[in-house]
């Protein structure tokens, strides 16, 4: 072929934003290529539905075998605009067209400095912030206890109940849940303690009498485990994710917050699942009136991309020694450019408020069903976080793990990707990407709603 002549690839058709179902789920190319994972991959690993993915667009999933699957787990409220954002892929490129890596903490870059600039300036509090970058929430997580521990002079660390802050050693012991995320992997990293969780579904002696309860059993565990004056930090999900979305009694979190300013006692914030405008609020805390020294972030923050932060009091992250905090891949220049690029989308379709509008439907349509089906015990969340508790019904608020399976097992067959949670897993997680359409959401209600009552 003469060399003068230009060579060009087709465009891509669009994916169409439709759910379209038209094989079995999984299909017989993903379950081919299942074969090819058992056979390399490590068994440890799971997978919600061995469904493959050959490309993504929008609320919409494609998979090998032609289905188009409508997702409601956003990568695990990674993807809250969607996937395939041209805007963040011009990003990336352009970024890419720059340099991949230098390693901030070797040869330092403008985009680590500018998502630094855009978290102090969204995450909650009215004062002097510094902020720090890393690769996942986990690490975020880590990272966040080292700078309490290195500050305050003290080991102490207080965690709640149900709550869970990722897979690496400290974030293990962190949470609560022993299987899958803790079993065999012990002995965990020394001076956690942990606090009764104000789980007002299932609190012993009645909802209304959660709040005060759960603070009073909070105050009298840190008293009696640890000591006050031993603690470095309380850490907390503003929401729970992993549990099952469970939201605290209004004003619980700015007692605690309260509490821990007397003692001075730190407060961070795991907003790694409720950050990013998830809420209906770019952060969890806002909502909560507080004003937390660490913010904890990750997944939404680059749409996709590997990236975390630590966000907190300028005094705070500054007392930190020098070289203390970094990583070779942290604060990786393509996940900031993505990060950009996702902040600057979110500000313009003004996120929070899609958020919200997406939680009124959701609640509303699923609070008519529940007068059909009683065994939805509790529908619960916050903006585009919402949950689904299912129990076995008239009374009985025993977890039913077999109805929320059911339910999944029936979404999936109708090409509705959604997720099991839950300490025994009875609870149905959805995570809509902000951005998608009325009639998508209305076919994922649709869905839901047959899903209810096949199950049933």
């Amino acid at each position: 072929m003469p060399s003068d002549i230009a060579v060009t690839t087709p465009a891509r058709q669009p994916l169409t934003q439709q759910r379209r179902v038209v094989t079995s789920i999984p299909g017989p190319k993903s379950v081919a290529m299942q074969e090819r994972r058992l056979a390399a991959v490590g068994n440890s690993v799971g997978a919600v539905l061995p469904t493959y993915i050959e490309r993504a667009e929008g609320s919409i999933l494609l998979d090998v075998d032609g289905n188009q699957l409508l997702d409601f787990g956003s990568g695990i409220a990674v993807n809250a605009l969607g996937h395939g954002r041209p805007e963040i892929a011009d990003a990336v490129r352009a970024q890419l067209d720059d340099f991949a890596h230098t390693c901030f903490t070797v040869s330092p870059y403008e985009e680590y400095v500018a998502v630094c600039e855009q978290l102090n300036a969204h995450t909650p509090g009215d004062f002097e912030k510094r902020s720090v970058l890393f690769s996942s929430g986990s690490e975020a997580v880590e990272n966040a206890v080292k700078i309490a521990r290195s500050t305050t002079g003290r080991q102490g660390i207080v965690a709640f109940d149900y709550g869970y802050h990722g897979r690496t050693y400290m974030a293990m012991a962190l949470t609560a849940k022993a299987l899958p995320y803790k079993s065999g992997f012990a002995p965990f990293p020394a001076e956690v303690y942990r606090a009764p969780f104000p789980y007002s579904y299932r609190w012993p002696t009645g909802e209304a009498n959660t709040l005060e309860e759960a603070f009073a059993a909070f105050v009298d565990s840190v008293h009696t485990q640890v000591g006050e004056k031993n603690v470095a930090a309380v850490i907390f999900e503003p929401i729970l994710g992993e549990a099952g979305f469970i939201v605290p009694p209004a004003g619980y979190w700015k007692r605690v917050a309260d509490w821990c300013a007397l003692h001075g006692i730190l407060v961070i914030a795991d907003e790694v699942q409720t950050g990013f405008c998830r809420t209906g609020d770019w952060f969890a805390s806002s909502y909560e009136g507080i004003e937390p020294d660490l913010v904890v972030t990750g997944k939404a923050i680059a749409n996709g991309y590997p990236l975390a932060g630590v966000t907190g009091r300028a005094s705070i992250l500054d007392a930190v020694p020098k070289g203390g905090l970094g990583g070779t891949y942290a604060g990786n220049g393509i996940a900031c450019a993505a990060a950009l690029a996702t902040m600057k989308i979110m500000d313009e379709v003004d996120a929070p408020a899609l958020a919200r509008t997406i939680g009124t439907k959701i609640v509303a349509r699923l609070t008519a069903l529940q007068q059909k089906y009683d065994v939805i015990g509790e529908i619960r969340g916050r903006g585009a976080m919402i949950g689904i508790e299912f129990v076995l019904g008239a009374g009985d608020k025993t977890p039913h793990p077999e109805m929320a399976a059911a339910f999944v097992a029936a979404c999936h067959r109708e090409g509705l990707l959604v997720m099991v949670t839950g300490d025994k897993k009875q609870c149905i997680r959805l995570l809509p990407p902000l951005t998608i359409s009325d009639e998508l959401l209305d076919d994922a209600l649709d869905v839901m709603e047959r899903a209810v009552a096949t199950a049933a």
